[in-house]
């Protein structure tokens, strides 16, 4: 067991003070982690007035000196790494080893430093001698970063580095489940930075919702469930506040006929079951060719067993409970329920209860078909249904018959697989992969898993504002 005394230093700076707050679970063992603070509306309010106060002064830097200054704070997170992975390990859930923990906070310095020297330059839309015309992009003013618990440090990243690059100041509000870690890393990032450029507020979704809604707040980024985006799009009527939503995913896999299964088996299992199925854009269910059906399922469950599941600061597992117990309910019932339909139960089926009270082991269902609950509903957890097809139209209009369309995969040969992925709805489609994501690779979804795009140049126009400059 890994030595938790190394969360004393960051824990002991962002937690609430002794008999105030609220209790955070260790996801795995139950045991009190810490109290994280509560604040109210009055709290936010403040926030964002000392975040707009801020916002000119940090915009006048330019772009060089505020670029220098986040890559000091990649720094910073670089330098706190293990501590700020080993908070995360207990507060998400998520193993220290595999793509994981120690993977998240290293792709959290990795997004910020990409943030931080991406070039934006002016484009000449229009001269013809007489008339230039240029596109220049502008900060928005105050950014609401509202986030999730599923890569709860990450995903923050995700929102406030290019918001910050831009000239933006930024309020954080952490999921109610994972605030510590969060706040944490804000700490770390606020070594670094200008006194109330970033500014962290934890609270209930009170003060989320009022967050969407401030008058102040010009632009919002939301990572969460399609009906908590339905609900800021509703909120932001009032302060016509920018908007970039990436919703709930319940993404398709289509594996073509004669794909090589044992190749392809490892990247389908960790396109399912990466961060145990805890994963907006992870593989959620597998459309398979009569003719490798039963292949396919035996490669994956064969897969399954090397795979570790347990407390996620013991050395070498990969795998680890769900985050609370409103999902792991969700999980299990969803199961239950297919179970009861008849369905084939390959690997797991029933909680692991051997391991602690919220772990569920990686589950594959065969024998299931659209409109049962856990092909149509978001399961987000360790479990995957594999659909029978004969006829890949059949298996297209199936991946696009649900409302979601955040990622969806192709899997076989590289030619016919680009050919099908062109007629997915889906804002990105991996070819013989699954949820792989890049700085530089603009990321976003479409239908009801949201609007509007992540990383690159992409990401920097849209925590900005659009200038033309016509003279």
């Amino acid at each position: 067991m890994s030595d938790t005394r190394l969360q004393t230093h960051l824990l002991d700076r962002v937690q609430a003070a002794p008999g105030e707050g609220r209790e955070i679970p260790d996801a795995a063992t139950r045991a009190v982690i810490g109290r994280a603070p509560v604040h109210g509306l009055a709290d936010l309010d403040a926030a964002v007035a000392r975040a707009k106060a801020a916002q000119p002064a940090w915009e006048a830097l330019g772009h060089a000196e505020r670029s220098g200054l986040l890559l000091a704070a990649a720094d910073a997170i670089a330098a706190n790494a293990e501590e700020l992975a080993h908070l995360l390990s207990r507060e998400q859930g998520k193993p220290l080893d595999g793509p994981n923990a120690r993977f998240e906070v290293g792709a959290c310095s990795a997004w910020l430093r990409t943030a931080a020297t991406t070039p934006l330059e002016p484009e000449v839309v229009f001269d013809d001698g007489v008339v230039r015309a240029e596109l220049h992009y502008r900060a928005i003013g105050v950014v609401g970063a509202i986030g999730p618990w599923n890569w709860p440090l990450m995903i923050t990243i995700w929102q406030i580095g290019p918001a910050l690059r831009m000239g933006d100041t930024v309020v954080v509000k952490p999921s109610e489940y994972t605030p510590l870690s969060v706040l944490a890393l804000l700490a770390v990032l606020n070594e670094v930075l200008p006194p109330d450029v970033l500014i962290g507020v934890s609270g209930d979704r009170e003060v989320g919702a009022r967050l969407a809604s401030h008058p102040d707040i010009g632009k919002v980024m939301f990572t969460g469930s399609t009906a908590t985006g339905r609900r800021i799009v509703e909120g932001t009527v009032g302060n016509l506040a920018r908007l970039t939503l990436e919703l709930g995913g319940n993404d398709a896999g289509i594996v073509l006929p004669g794909a090589d299964a044992t190749a392809i088996a490892k990247d389908l299992f960790w396109g399912a079951f990466i961060n145990t199925g805890q994963t907006c854009a992870a593989l959620k269910r597998l459309y398979v060719h009569d003719s490798d059906y039963e292949e396919v399922l035996s490669a994956l469950a064969e897969v399954a067993p090397g795979m570790p599941m347990g407390i996620g600061l013991e050395e070498g597992n990969v795998l680890g409970p769900l985050q609370n117990r409103k999902q792991f309910d969700i999980v299990s019932r969803l199961v239950e329920d297919a179970r009861s339909r008849g369905a084939r139960i390959v690997t797991g089926g029933s909680p692991a209860t051997e391991l602690g009270e919220l772990f569920y082991p990686v589950t594959i269902v065969a024998d299931v078909t659209d409109g049962v609950p856990l092909v149509d509903e978001e399961q987000f957890g360790p479990v995957l249904p594999v659909i029978r097809y004969t006829d890949i139209e059949d298996a297209i209009r199936s991946a696009n018959r649900l409302d979601a369309g955040l990622g969806a995969s192709v899997w076989g040969d590289r030619e016919q697989a680009r050919r099908v992925a062109a007629r997915l709805q889906a804002g990105t489609v991996w070819i013989n992969s699954h949820g792989g994501v890049h700085p530089m690779i603009p990321f976003g979804g479409v239908k009801g898993s949201g609007y509007g795009l992540e990383f690159g140049v992409e990401g920097l126009k849209a925590v900005a504002v659009p200038q033309v400059i016509n003279g």
